[in-house]
């Protein structure tokens, strides 16, 4: 790892010198290249730096202890070493994560996909709960949300909604959250107060452009009808809804939120691009979907990897055995500590992996 380093630190002076260098300068595309490039590699320098830097002052403590006879000194080197040792165990336990190779979707916008299941009424309103809980996560990381689909209840839930979040690093946030999501509480409509449990499941796909995956207009079939609301009745006098189906998958994307029948399909699209590219990603990759199974569940997300426990307040990550009092916090979209240990676990399976 620190050949590696050394030649990453070289790399890393002779970009700074081609930055400074007034012809790179005037070439502004190669400059920038040059920047993105630098800006990359910046993080793991400052650590890399950090870890010498301690190094250097390991070693002057060490030469004390051979060369200095005064015992409150050698007690005070002693000390001294013991501290420098656990910051550097830290700093090297630090720069193997930021070497691991990187996942080439993690700065991707991503489409969400959560869907009520088993648990009827009581599934839909927490489908709506974990709607609103990423939707203020997104809020505070500053990202952008809309939704693309949405399929109401009559009870103002949600048999299924699809959202689009953009900004950078979305994917590499949101990844672990695909999977079953269970939830235990009283429904308001139960007079005895039993606790019911339901199910929600949550799917999470980059989003990809036409560039990623190619889609043959001659695969789709494309068919418009009046969008209806709850229970089926219209809400629309012209037919502005949109469902394609792409012949060769099966798969088939319907969008009626817009009175636009143009918007509808340019969202309808969307989502089909994503799904497409999961399809294909999980076909062509076996090893990515070996660990994405290990990650967010089987394929169908019948896997629950958390539950909600709202007599007890409490939120439970099965993957990792974490548990939190603070369920209401989490629905208010305070995520970061549960998305936070969770990249920790799988960076650090990923360690394990590679010795």
């Amino acid at each position: 790892m620190f050949a590696k380093l050394e030649e990453v630190e070289k790399r890393y002076d002779y970009l700074n010198g081609q930055m400074s260098d007034p012809k790179i300068i005037a070439r502004q595309h190669e400059f920038q290249q040059y920047a993105r490039e630098q800006s990359e590699l910046a993080p793991v320098i400052v650590e890399y730096r950090a870890y010498k830097k301690k190094q250097d002052e390991l070693k002057e403590n060490q030469q004390i202890l051979e060369e200095e006879t005064d015992e409150e000194i050698l007690i005070m080197a002693r000390e001294e070493i013991l501290g420098l040792q656990t910051k550097m165990a830290g700093l090297e336990q630090k720069i193997k994560i930021m070497l691991l190779p990187k996942d080439s979707r993690d700065e991707r916008s991503v489409i969400m996909e959560v869907r009520a299941g088993t648990g009827g009424e009581e599934a839909s309103l927490f489908a709506l709960d974990l709607f609103r809980m990423y939707t203020r996560y997104a809020e505070a990381k500053k990202w952008k949300s809309e939704i693309l689909s949405q399929s109401e209840t009559g009870k103002g839930g949600f048999k299924e909604v699809i959202i689009n979040i953009q900004g950078k690093g979305v994917y590499s946030k949101l990844k672990y959250e695909g999977g079953t999501h269970r939830v235990q509480r009283v429904p308001e409509t139960e007079t005895q107060g039993r606790v019911h449990t339901s199910a929600v499941t949550v799917a999470i796909m980059p989003q990809v452009d036409d560039v990623d995956i190619k889609i043959n207009p001659s695969d789709l079939k494309i068919d418009v009808f009046r969008s209806s609301g709850p229970g089926g009745q219209s809400v629309n006098t012209t037919d502005s809804a949109v469902r394609i189906t792409h012949m060769p998958s099966d798969l088939t994307v319907t969008c009626q939120d817009e009175k636009s029948q143009h918007k509808n399909k340019d969202k309808a699209m969307k989502v089909l691009r994503a799904r497409l590219y999961d399809l294909e990603q999980s076909k062509q990759q076996d090893e990515l979907a070996r660990e994405r199974k290990q990650q967010v569940g089987s394929g169908d997300r019948s896997e629950r990897i958390r539950t909600y426990n709202f007599p007890q307040e409490r939120i439970t990550d099965h993957r990792i055995g974490l548990t939190l009092h603070k369920l209401t916090l989490v629905l208010q979209g305070e995520l970061n500590e549960i998305i936070d240990a969770l990249t920790v676990y799988y960076q650090t399976e990923a360690l394990k992996k590679g010795n």
